[in-house]
């Protein structure tokens, strides 16, 4: 089977194969601008990812907020390498995002730390050490007269 490339009436082309899959009702497109975010919670602390392919430590910026309020952002400079290029079809590319994320209580927000690693953000959100005392308050049980 041979594609031939399709005109456009603005003279940008794709093959007609692009155009039929992508330009179908059935085909519900993501938005684009917000990133997967997963939230993942063990014994010892929370962990925040978010999918964030072609970002960098630099174009992130996560802070704590009052009302113990994690807020994530991140901004992406959309730079031409080449002059003479332009896109036909542009649909991964985020350019500016935030989420913002109420904080359990038991976080403690002196240990929290984020790195990149593979197009994912993953934020370390470690969570208090119990007093024996507190263990002992939440293991009471309750007679029942």
């Amino acid at each position: 089977m041979i594609m031939t490339p399709v005109r456009r009436n603005n003279q940008e082309w794709l093959p007609s194969i692009f155009s039929d899959f992508f330009d179908n009702d059935w085909l519900t497109k993501a938005n684009a601008t917000t990133p997967a975010v997963n939230v993942i919670e063990n014994e010892t602390d929370y962990k925040v990812e978010v999918a964030a392919p072609g970002m960098t430590k630099e174009d992130f910026c996560v802070h704590l907020a009052d009302d113990d309020q994690l807020v994530i952002s991140m901004e992406k400079k959309n730079e031409t390498k080449d002059n003479n290029s332009k896109y036909l079809r542009r649909e991964f590319s985020y350019s500016k995002f935030q989420q913002t994320l109420i904080l359990p209580d038991d976080v403690d927000k002196e240990k929290i730390n984020a790195s990149v690693t593979d197009g994912v953000l993953t934020i370390d959100l470690p969570k208090k050490m119990k007093s024996e005392e507190e263990k002992a308050k939440e293991c009471k049980v309750i007679e029942i007269k």
